[in-house]
């Protein structure tokens, strides 16, 4: 049997909920659509669902242009049962940026190493690829399941979007997926959200990292301000790793429930088991070798805040 045919054999309920990371940028949202197409074709219907907010222009801009349709988990509370099957996108059960909804989460489809044991009906988690809508995109092929522009179109932008243009943590199928849907996508579209990523409001976060930075040997931490989206604080860090001096960075905003941080990394040090040594027993982190994130709760004090950042930078530099 093929992966989708397992996927859809683990399935008992009529209907089912997909599932995305908090604030879900443009591969979450290319994945849960195109394994929302997958089941449509066999006659299963899903809802597509997510915590947080949308936050990036060009991913609400092709959310707004492809119509496509996505529900807060907050308007499900009356919905949701225990009895709900859910299937996780681009995210894995018990991670620190997924929301625990009622329903169980009987598979996982996702591109990011494994980070907790957890028994799926099934599953297919491959952390060697550069986006999770590449996972998906092969299903249509191996099943010989028509793709439509829309498909087509959201599914090039979702693995484009993850390996920043083909130029990190890409896979010989990551490349495979894109030789053959890009044909068939919107290409002006594409263009335009590729070309099309700031607001004048988000130069901000810049000018403030700027204003911030830190340079310790190739390692490099910035504050993007207070409350800065999780999308912008992660295209930052980004930034940050543009320069030819750092082969590290770490960027951090303050949230009112603590700090939350993005991390890049183009050496050797691996990004996703750095984030988690650095905060462990004080937050909770993790993700690929070269781009991971993490959260630390924190309440105290403007003050009190800057040693903990303090010791947060310690903490990773220690395990540099």
């Amino acid at each position: 049997m093929t992966n989708l045919q397992k996927l859809l054999n683990s399935i008992c309920n009529d209907k089912v909920y997909i599932q995305t990371h908090n604030f879900p940028d443009p591969d979450a949202i290319a994945s849960a659509y195109g394994l929302q197409q997958l089941l449509r074709s066999q006659g299963l219907d899903s809802t597509i669902c997510y915590e947080g907010k949308i936050e990036r222009y060009n991913t609400n801009h092709i959310i707004e242009a492809l119509g496509i349709e996505m529900v807060n988990v907050s308007e499900l509370e009356t919905e949701l049962k225990e009895t709900d099957e859910i299937l996780l996108v681009d995210v894995q059960k018990l991670n620190a940026n997924v929301q625990d909804v009622p329903g169980e989460e009987i598979i996982c489809i996702d591109h990011h190493p494994i980070v907790n044991q957890i028994e799926y009906r099934f599953s297919d988690i491959r952390p060697q690829m550069g986006a999770c809508a590449t996972i998906i995109a092969s299903y249509f092929f191996e099943n010989e399941i028509p793709i439509d522009r829309k498909t087509a179109t959201v599914l090039t932008f979702g693995i484009r979007s993850d390996t920043d243009k083909l130029s990190r943590g890409v896979n010989e199928l990551d490349l495979e997926m894109l030789y053959r849907l890009f044909p068939m996508a919107d290409k002006g579209l594409i263009y335009h959200l590729e070309n099309a990523e700031l607001l004048l409001s988000d130069l901000h976060a810049y000018a403030k990292a700027i204003d911030s930075i830190k340079r310790f040997g190739s390692v490099s931490f910035a504050n993007a301000g207070k409350n800065c989206p999780e999308a912008l604080v992660s295209c930052v860090s980004d930034f940050m790793l543009n320069m030819v001096e750092i082969t590290f960075s770490v960027v951090y905003s303050r949230k009112p429930d603590g700090y939350k941080f993005s991390v890049r990394s183009e050496g050797d040090a691996d990004a996703g088991k750095i984030v988690a040594q650095a905060l462990k027993g004080i937050g909770s982190g993790g993700g690929h070798d070269i781009m991971a994130g993490g959260f630390a709760p924190f309440q105290g004090t403007e003050e009190e805040g800057k040693e903990f950042i303090k010791l947060i930078e310690r903490r990773f530099l220690e395990q540099l």
